[in-house]
C-alpha cells in the first residue's frame, strides 16, 4: 500500500456497461501562501470538506464522503453536479468556490456510477451545516495537518475479499475507501504527505464495527 490513490480509483467502466455519471467535490480552503515549514508548503490552517451519512442509512451508513451525487438533467457539467450537490448536503454557496481541475472519472462497479472528482479552492467560505439529518449526521471542515499525522494514517484489509484501503482517522472520523482513496492520492501528489507505517494493517471487519459501518458485499 504506498501513499498514491488506491487502484480501485483507477477503474473505468467496462465496454458493455453505460454508466451513470456522478460528480464529487474535494473543496479545499485555507490561506493561499505556502507554509515553508510545512510538507509540500501546506498552509497552516488548510482543510478539506467532508460529510458523515447518517447512521440510519440503509446503505453506508456512518461513511465519511466528499459532498456529491449522481448528475440531474438539468447540471451543464461535472462541476454544476458536484456544486449543486454540496449546496443540498451542506448549504454552502457555490459562488464561493472556485473549480481547479477535473481529476479522471472513476467507475464504481457496486453503484454503477462513474464519478468525476471535482478539486475546488473555497475562496470565500460561508457556513455549512447538515441540511438534512436523515441523510447525513455531520458536516465537518477537516484540518489538512491532521489527516497528514502519520498516527492517524493506517490500512484497513479485509480478510476474506482481499480488499486493501487506505485509512485515516481524525476528529472521531474514520475515512476509509472511495473517500480515503482520492485523499491519499491528493497527499501524495501535493507533496504535503508525511512518511507513515505503512505496514500498520488493521482488521476491515472489526474496525469497522467499532464505528457502526460494514462492508458491502459485492
Amino acid at each position: 500500500m504506498s501513499g498514491e490513490a488506491h487502484p480501485r480509483l483507477m477503474l473505468r467502466a467496462p465496454a458493455d456497461i453505460e454508466p451513470r455519471p456522478a460528480a464529487v467535490l474535494i473543496l479545499f480552503s485555507g490561506p493561499r501562501a505556502a507554509e515553508k515549514a510545512s510538507p509540500g508548503g501546506l498552509p497552516e490552517h488548510a482543510d478539506v470538506l467532508l460529510t458523515q451519512r447518517a447512521a440510519t442509512m440503509r446503505q453506508h451508513r456512518g461513511q465519511v464522503a466528499f459532498p456529491g451525487g449522481a448528475a440531474d438533467m438539468d447540471d451543464d457539467d461535472a462541476i454544476a453536479t458536484a456544486l449543486r450537490e454540496a449546496e443540498e448536503e451542506t448549504g454552502l454557496r457555490p459562488a464561493g468556490v472556485r473549480p481547479l481541475v477535473l481529476l479522471p472519472e472513476i467507475f464504481v462497479p457496486v453503484s454503477g456510477f462513474e464519478v468525476t472528482p471535482v478539486v475546488a479552492y473555497w475562496e470565500n467560505p460561508s457556513p455549512v451545516w447538515v441540511v438534512d439529518p436523515s441523510e447525513a449526521s455531520r458536516v465537518a471542515r477537516v484540518p489538512v495537518h491532521d489527516l497528514i499525522e502519520p498516527a492517524n494514517r493506517f490500512v484497513l484489509r479485509h480478510s476474506e475479499f482481499g480488499y486493501e484501503s487506505p485509512a485515516f482517522l481524525t476528529d472521531g472520523m474514520l475515512i476509509w475507501g472511495f473517500t480515503a482513496g482520492l485523499l491519499a492520492g491528493m497527499l501524495s501528489v501535493s507533496g504535503w504527505e508525511k512518511p507513515w507505517d505503512q505496514s500498520d494493517v488493521r482488521d476491515m471487519e472489526s474496525i469497522l464495527a467499532e464505528y457502526g459501518m460494514e462492508v458491502r458485499r459485492r
